[in-house]
């Protein structure tokens, strides 16, 4: 197929022909005609697969038709919700670029930010808008966010939504939507949770789904190396001196984890930048940045600071913490061996990761290679680390618990 035959508008035609798309990917083919048609859409679709393109052409393609923006003036239409800044950032730009030849237009709100000038912007009018839930519920208390004449409401990655604990973000401002409006609903997952919030907010919706969540691409080769977890950081330090070369992504479980690892990679004068949660918009920014023009060539993140980032030319990923969703897995790794290149990605697993190895194998229907010529071989025999409490006084725990529930959410 070709965007030809999508009967999109010409001025869209030109700005994807001005990218150097010819036809359309998978997604991009079955949703855009049901979103032209007015439909509801739930879609599985991890980062790669062209989903941003599949809802953001034929929202402005509505617009172009109905004459939204002469009618009403610049009246928010359609509302992005997206989990995180980096994120939303990118859609922002995919709305620019594919709208760079009308006169529709698109911003971006998101927390970490001073909220003035994106109240100013507010006032001034957009048509599309793009946002993190509680920077946009802020914007909302304060009177700056009208939602009167929304037509389109997109949620993005919900499954991340999910994690980061936004649901009940996205389900007001659902509710302060109008009731008449067209739903979008894509999750790179779909866990039962994200299922049970898509049947309270979707009406009659089409499935479309193009990821098979158990399927790891041919072109990625796959190593598993058994390791103390005490030993990681020398295996890490091992393989990028001996057989890991070019752009690379390092995954790890926490914020706490990704910085330890940034560190140690420093010291040993690797070109490295991190994201996680806990760092400003413009440092995420600026790392992302860093590692896209090749100052850096070593990504470390967390998943949730890390999904839906899209970077051309990947290398390898080394998922240096195992991820306990297995479907996580096949997505981290599905960021290598794209666009006919081979990808690589090495997994270390210590002892209480076993189980993990396990989950992943039972979805993907196959077995990971094991790398066993390393210098820090797990012993078969040891047993998962189990981290004992501290003793310390009642008043200490309930000081420790209260800091726990306070810091629950931000783990990433």
């Amino acid at each position: 197929m070709h965007f030809l035959e999508l009967q999109l508008h010409n001025n869209l035609l030109k700005a994807i022909s001005e990218q150097g798309y010819k036809e359309p990917t998978l997604i991009q083919e079955k949703v855009i005609p049901l979103v032209l048609a007015g439909k509801d859409v739930i879609g599985s679709a991890q980062t790669g697969t062209g989903k941003t393109a599949a809802f953001a052409l034929p929202i402005l393609q509505a617009l172009l038709e109905s004459g939204h923006v002469v009618k009403r003036g610049k009246k928010i239409a359609a509302l992005v919700l997206s989990p995180t800044r980096e994120l939303a950032v990118q859609i922002d730009e995919a709305f620019k670029t594919y709208a760079k030849h009308t006169n529709i237009t698109s911003a971006v709100v998101y927390g970490g930010m001073s909220i003035e000038p994106q109240k100013d912007m507010l006032n001034k009018g957009v048509d599309v808008l793009v946002a993190t839930p509680g920077r946009l519920l802020d914007l909302f208390k304060q009177e700056c966010f009208d939602p009167t004449f929304i037509e389109t409401l997109v949620i993005d990655e919900a499954d991340m939504m999910m994690d980061m604990g936004f649901i009940d973000d996205v389900q007001k401002i659902e509710k302060i939507c109008p009731e008449e409006k067209q739903t979008l609903f894509f999750s790179a997952t779909m866990p039962q949770k994200v299922v049970g919030l898509s049947n309270t907010i979707l009406k009659s919706p089409e499935s479309v789904d193009v990821s098979p969540r158990s399927s790891v691409a041919k072109s990625v080769d796959q190593l598993l190396y058994y390791v103390p977890k005490a030993k990681k950081m020398e295996l890490c330090l091992h393989i990028l001196r001996n057989t890991v070369k070019g752009n690379i992504i390092i995954f790890r479980r926490t914020k706490f984890g990704v910085e330890k690892l940034e560190q140690m990679l420093l010291k040993n004068d690797y070109k490295v930048a991190s994201i996680h949660g806990d760092k400003s918009q413009a440092k995420r920014q600026e790392a992302l940045q860093e590692f896209k023009d090749g100052v850096v060539n070593i990504l470390i993140g967390t998943d949730v600071a890390s999904r839906g980032i899209d970077i051309e030319n990947l290398d390898a990923v080394i998922n240096f913490d195992l991820p306990n969703i297995p479907e996580t897995y096949v997505h981290r790794i599905g960021r290598t061996g794209r666009a006919g290149e081979q990808g690589k990605a090495y997994s270390f697993c210590s002892a209480d990761e076993k189980d993990y190895v396990l989950a992943i194998q039972r979805l993907t229907h196959n077995s990971i290679p094991v790398e066993e010529e390393h210098p820090y071989p797990l012993d078969p025999n040891e047993k998962p680390q189990v981290h004992k409490k501290k003793s310390g006084s009642k008043y200490r725990k309930g000081r420790k618990s209260e800091a726990s529930k306070k810091n629950k959410k931000r783990w990433y």
